[in-house]
């Protein structure tokens, strides 16, 4: 069972998700940073590029959209460059399906998608769609209730069955859809059926179907009266999107510590969720709420690069601009039988640990496993296997290839926003990102080359070196009669100071 606890406060609300007590998954919402997936803008091409098949587009963010022609939505994008599509000055009606991650610029898309609790409306595409979560004669219910509000008989049903994925990040909204053919289409929208939808009578569904319709009636209204750039739809706040979400019953508790907060909660629930208000309580406890599964702590932990494995392995998570690689070893993990046992015991333990750092730390794009080396065929297709079943609890689609000769794993997993480290974390000043710094010794040789650069260069009477603490330290005890050496024989003095917030690295040469 799944308990899920929310910290508000006026700046930031943070949402856990608690399975069998432990942290699972983690939401962080800034007021300042809102996430943008689902807003829909009135844009403007600000740029078409030929070149990369895709366009820029202002929609009044502070660095322009990006918008590629496979998320271009029309009947006739099939060898048609994006020039014939899209102009400079055009406006154009887009949705956000990935968020700026740092220097890229939000992700759009122009088949709209907008989610309920129960199903995502579609407009201007004439499709039926249902989970494949849902089956048997739920599936043939609800998809006859669909069709009856949409005036659609058997008769209309193709023979085929076409995919279509919406554009959000809900791996349970992953559906078969049904298009219908040109000469029945008597629509220009659709619905998908989400999972939540199982057991829902046939008049709630009529009335999320009536709300869909109504709204996107007056965004579409709106849209076309305003200017662009400008924002026509904006998605729920989290704790909304929160409630939304939800699917199935194994959530038992729902608490949050803020009071207007639960009240906005209960409110929304009431009108389109009352089926979770039983769940949702105000916690008024004398402990932070974050508190009572070690929230705050997962999250310091989520921010290490090393997860220690309670054998005595450990695995090793770096992020990078390109990749996330994750390395597995074996550690103070000694086994009892044999070297392979060992081995293949280790990277079993790691498969749950790592399913679980994805998405704790929102890891998204190119993610490189590196088990240890396995020489046990069977041993790799028994790790590959709890692998894909760990992922499939995901709500970002991931792609898992196969083990490759040296043990590692190609894989990728949807990323739509910035990861935990991107949300919490900045770039290390002293660094820079780099991860490392230069040892106080190699700052010491790269001021004795200024040193002599600058003696050459200028008639100065002494040198006076302003450096960090370590430095100073290294040049009274290591490096002291190589400085004296120095200064023989640029036949000048060199004095130093040391300034306690000067980083190692930082220093600088005074000519008197």
């Amino acid at each position: 069972m799944e308990e899920i606890l929310i910290n508000m406060t006026p700046r930031e609300t943070r949402v856990a998700i608690i399975e069998n007590g432990v942290v699972q998954q983690l939401l962080i919402e800034r007021e300042n940073k809102r996430g943008l997936i689902g807003n829909i803008y009135k844009g403007k091409i600000s740029r078409v590029l030929p070149g990369m098949g895709a366009a820029f587009v202002d929609v009044g963010l502070e660095r322009a959209a990006f918008l590629h022609i496979s998320d271009i939505f029309t009947s006739n994008k099939e060898n048609c460059a994006i020039e014939a599509l899209l102009h400079e000055g055009q406006s154009i009606l887009v949705q956000v399906i990935r968020n700026p991650i740092g220097s890229k610029g939000a992700r759009l898309t122009t088949q709209i998608s907008i989610p309920s609790r129960y199903l995502v409306f579609i407009p201007d595409l004439s499709t039926v769609g249902i989970s494949q979560r849902i089956d048997g004669a739920e599936r043939r219910r609800l998809m006859d209730i669909v069709k009856q509000y949409l005036n659609l008989s058997d008769a209309d049903l193709p023979e085929v069955e076409a995919p279509l994925k919406p554009q959000n990040n809900d791996k349970t909204s992953i559906t078969v859809c049904i298009s219908y053919p040109e000469k029945v289409q008597k629509i220009n929208y659709g619905f998908i059926i989400r999972t939540a939808a199982e057991g829902v009578d046939e008049k709630t569904l009529q009335s999320d179907m009536d709300f869909l319709c109504r709204m996107w009636q007056s965004k579409h209204t709106e849209a076309k009266k305003a200017k662009s750039p400008a924002l026509i739809y904006e998605e729920l706040p989290l704790i909304k999107r929160t409630l939304r979400d939800i699917i199935g019953d194994h959530v038992e508790k729902i608490r949050i510590d803020s009071r207007e907060g639960f009240q906005e909660m209960y409110d929304f629930s009431q009108q389109f969720i009352p089926e979770l208000l039983p769940l949702l309580s105000h916690y008024t406890g004398e402990r932070p709420i974050f508190d009572l599964h070690n929230v705050d702590d997962e999250i310091s932990s989520a921010l290490e690069k090393r997860v220690q494995l309670k054998s005595g392995g450990y695995l090793i998570i770096d992020q990078t601009e390109a990749m996330v690689t994750i390395d597995v070893n074996t550690g103070a993990f000694v086994g009892h039988r044999n070297l392979e046992e060992t081995i293949f015991k280790t990277n079993l333990e790691s498969v749950p640990v790592i399913a679980r750092h994805l998405r704790l730390r929102n890891l998204g794009g190119i993610i490189i496993l590196d088990f240890i080396d396995m020489q046990n065929e069977d041993h790799r297709r028994q790790v590959l296997r709890l692998l894909e079943k760990y992922l499939e609890k995901d709500q970002a689609k991931a792609h898992i290839s196969e083990i490759s000769s040296l043990g590692l794993v190609q894989m990728t997993r949807k990323r739509t926003s910035e990861s935990l480290e991107h949300i919490l974390c900045e770039i290390c000043p002293t660094c820079q990102g780099r991860g490392s710094i230069k040892s106080a010794e190699t700052v010491c040789y790269e001021i004795f080359r200024e040193i002599l650069r600058e003696a050459r260069e200028y008639d100065s009477q002494q040198f006076l070196l302003m450096v960090s603490r370590s430095v100073g330290d290294l040049l009274i005890d290591e490096e002291f009669n190589n400085l004296r050496r120095l200064e023989q024989f640029i036949s000048r003095p060199i004095k130093f100071q040391v300034d306690p917030y000067y980083t190692q690295e930082q220093y600088d040469i005074v000519l008197i």
